[in-house]
């Protein structure tokens, strides 16, 4: 099992495909890294030797901002919208949605349940 930036790549996916469980590596990011680091995109993760695994991670840790690191600055950067009050820092205390859906009908999934409603007798 071939383990990058600290994850764990399933063995059966072609790797274009298990660099994608890495945060911050998408579909085109896979591509470029794969091409930069000269990787046959069909390989399987299985089938790739520890030479490439070490020219992948180091690829990926020098070039892209992954895992850990892009949580914490994810993080802080909603945590500064917090602090200086902003409308989508407000949206973000409150638990609702914040990028301008509305929510009078809909935003279940940032609302949470309904609450109990009242029995009819």
């Amino acid at each position: 099992m071939a383990r990058i930036v600290g994850i764990d790549l399933p063995r059966d996916k072609r790797i274009e495909a298990g660099l994608q469980y890495i945060l911050g590596i998408g579909p085109t990011r896979a591509k470029e890294v794969l091409q930069k680091t000269g990787v046959n995109p069909d390989a399987r993760v299985r089938d790739l030797t520890d030479e490439e695994v070490s020219r992948l991670t180091s690829f990926i840790t020098n070039t892209y901002k992954v895992e850990g690191d892009l949580r914490r600055e994810v993080t802080g950067n909603i945590k500064r919208l917090m602090d200086i009050n902003s409308y989508r820092g407000q949206r973000h205390k409150r638990g609702l949605p914040v990028r301008g859906q509305r929510t009078h009908t809909n935003g279940r999934t940032r609302k949470g349940p309904r609450g109990a409603t009242v029995k009819k007798k």
